[in-house]
């Protein structure tokens, strides 16, 4: 199996655009971040699978601290690389970015992101999806990216070939 990220593969620190920044999600981000998450709770159900039940109804901010804290040590062992999409000024967590290792042949790396419930309306999340898909090809070394649940429907992603 090849590696993830080459070694000597400078990890892109995030973009920044107009209307939002996205960057490395840190401890620093807990408070942010569980508002964003718990006040999105019903939309996340299944962001990273049918199956999957984060975020728990009783997800503790405790809790999210823990989940913070090992998404950031995963981006410094250079394992998954998760990111926040915060307001320009930093005041409000708007969503989160995750690049990880893909499961599946065929991809080098798979995406997740979400944004909160209350940017659902203004059209946020197309313009992140947008710049993501930009962001992957311009900045990051992956030939495919599978965007499972979106790009590929999770019936499909689940019957396909682990590597």
């Amino acid at each position: 199996m090849t590696s993830f990220i080459a070694a000597d593969f400078d990890i892109p620190m995030g973009l920044n655009e107009p209307d939002f920044t996205v960057r490395p999600l840190t401890i620093h981000d807990a408070v942010k971040d569980y508002d964003a998450v718990m006040s999105s709770r019903m939309r996340l159900a299944g962001l990273f699978g049918p199956a999957d039940a984060w975020p728990a109804a009783d997800l503790s901010l405790e809790q999210n601290l823990i989940d913070l804290a090992w998404h950031q040590k995963e981006f410094q062992i250079r394992r998954s690389f998760a990111y926040t999409v915060m307001r320009p000024d930093e005041s409000q967590c708007l969503g989160c970015v995750y690049v990880e290792p893909s499961p599946k042949r065929g991809y080098d790396a798979q995406l997740f992101f979400w944004v909160r419930n209350s940017e659902h309306e203004t059209g946020l999340e197309a313009r992140l999806d947008s710049a993501l898909r930009r962001w992957l090809t311009d900045a990051w070394a992956f030939k495919h990216v599978a965007r499972p649940g979106r790009d590929i429907d999770w019936l499909e992603w689940q019957a396909l070939a682990d590597v």
